[in-house]
C-alpha cells in the first residue's frame, strides 16, 4: 500500500514547556503518523498551542468554553485533505499522564484522530461509527507498536 503524498507545517506556540513537546514530536514522526492516517494526499497545517490559545479556539470555533486535546479545522477533503489540527499542549500532557502513556504515543493518537476527522470520520454522530473509527486508530497506532488508547 502507497502511502499519500503529505505536504506539513509543523508550528510550536511559544509557551513555557514547549522543548518537552518539539521533542515528543520530531517532524518525520508527526508526518509518518498522518500519513498513515490519510486515504488521499494532504496539506497539513500541525499546532501546537498552549491552554490559552487552545481554550480561546474551542470556544471561538464550537462553543466550548475550556481547552480540548485536539481540534480539527477540514476545508476540503478531495482531491486532496485540507486541514489544520490544533492540539493544545497542557491538555496532551495531563491526558498522557492519567492515561499513563508516553507523551509522544497520545499525541500520535490525536494525530490520527485529528487526521481522520479531517476526512469525514465522526465519532459523535452514533455508536457504529465510533466504533468504526476507534477500531481504525487502533489498526494505525498498531503499526508503530502504540497500543490501543482505549
Amino acid at each position: 500500500m502507497a502511502l499519500a503524498d503529505l505536504s506539513l507545517s509543523l508550528q510550536f506556540a511559544r509557551f513555557r514547556e514547549v522543548a518537552r513537546h518539539r521533542a515528543a514530536l520530531p517532524r518525520h514522526r508527526v508526518a509518518r503518523w498522518i500519513r498513515h492516517a490519510l486515504d488521499a494526499d494532504g496539506e497539513i497545517t500541525v499546532r501546537i498551542v498552549d491552554a490559552e490559545e487552545g481554550q480561546q479556539l474551542n470556544r471561538e470555533f464550537r462553543g466550548k468554553d475550556y481547552a480540548t486535546n485536539v481540534l480539527t479545522f477540514d476545508y476540503a477533503q478531495s482531491p486532496v485533505v485540507m486541514a489544520d489540527l490544533v492540539l493544545c499542549a497542557p491538555v496532551v500532557e495531563r491526558e498522557a499522564k492519567e492515561q499513563r502513556k508516553t507523551l509522544a504515543a497520545h499525541y500520535a493518537h490525536l494525530l490520527v484522530h485529528g487526521t481522520l476527522h479531517a476526512q469525514g470520520w465522526d465519532h459523535e454522530s452514533g455508536e457504529a461509527d465510533a466504533e468504526a473509527m476507534e477500531a481504525r486508530e487502533i489498526e494505525i497506532l498498531a503499526r508503530f507498536g502504540i497500543k490501543n488508547p482505549y
